[in-house]
């Protein structure tokens, strides 16, 4: 493989979701094959205290590299060291990827869309396909229907915000991943500029996003948890990996998803998610899934230069 080649799967598989966009992952070529580490300097250590949402975004960057290797013409073997901050290597070889590589043109098209969805169902054959991505990932895509197990999902997802905003660290190390002067990482909030930033590091704002939250947990045009059979590194990397590829299927069809995950961000919270849903696995999380109302804005994104290396 040449260096442009490494780079151009890189870009692809850095066109992931994160959260907070904060871009927690690095790569390194070594002997032939590529390296995936988590970047731990990038970590939330309020939001996210085990690294657990960390895991789960470097795994859909994981993902999105199969799948624009596969469209490349090559068979992506995955192996998982979990030595430190090294969580992946991938050799490569020339033959038909496991991954569909069609896959591949929906890296772009993804977005994450944090406004309400268009009205209009998510047909049941679609939902059953997102739920079939996730399978051959190793996860769970559950539904939740019906109005009261919607109605109390809301309630518990604005709980999660109120707590959240509540705590002073919280809402300083959301305020610090807010970037308005910046395209490469970070939240995007150029409509509101710095003052958005200046407000939710120093009041606290969970009421009001608890009112939003919970709208959009009550009207999306879908809702679903994801889940994996148990709740170690090996389980977020295959929910991060069966959510992206949920996510490339849901774009391809002209979908798109948004996060609820504050139930599975609190501990205490949880498991109450989990009874409420009627789960048998811990849920990792909590999405809504619809048609956005309007064009997508750009990626925020780091250039490949400084997330991949050459040893």
């Amino acid at each position: 493989m040449e260096q442009e080649q490494w780079r151009a799967l890189v870009h692809r598989a850095a066109l992931a979701p994160s959260s907070h966009n904060t871009q927690p992952w690095r790569f390194v070529v070594r002997d032939g094959a590529l390296e995936l580490h988590a970047d731990r300097t990038r970590a939330l250590p309020v939001n996210d205290p085990g690294d657990r949402e960390l895991t789960i975004s470097c795994a859909a960057a994981l993902f999105n590299l199969r799948v624009a290797a596969a469209a490349a013409g090559f068979l992506a073997n995955v192996s998982f060291p979990f030595d430190g901050d090294l969580l992946a290597r991938v050799a490569l070889a020339p033959g038909p990827g496991a991954v569909p590589g069609a896959l591949a043109a929906s890296i772009a098209l993804r977005h994450t869309c944090r406004d309400p969805f268009a009205p209009g169902p998510v047909d049941p054959r679609i939902r059953d396909g997102l739920a079939s991505a996730a399978a051959a990932e190793g996860a769970a895509l559950s539904w939740l229907e019906g109005k009261a197990l919607r109605e109390k999902v809301a309630d518990l997802v604005a709980e999660g915000d109120r707590l959240q905003f509540a705590e002073k660290r919280w809402r300083r190390e959301l305020a610090e991943w807010m970037h308005p002067s910046r395209d490469d990482d970070g939240l995007p909030v150029e409509r509101f500029g710095g003052v958005v930033r200046f407000v939710v590091s120093r009041f606290n704002v969970g009421g009001s996003t608890a009112g939003k939250d919970e709208v959009f947990a009550l009207h999306a045009p879908a809702l679903a948890v994801l889940t994996t059979p148990a709740d170690e590194l090996a389980d977020w990397m295959a929910a991060g990996q069966a959510l992206e590829r949920v996510l490339l299927v849901a774009a391809a069809q002209g979908f798109q998803a948004g996060y609820l995950n504050q139930p599975c961000q609190i501990p205490a919270l949880r498991p109450r998610l989990q009874e409420l849903a009627g789960l048998a696995d811990p849920p990792q999380l909590l999405l809504r899934f619809g048609r956005p109302p309007g064009d997508p804005p750009p990626h925020r994104r780091r250039p490949v230069g400084d997330i991949l290396t050459f040893a």
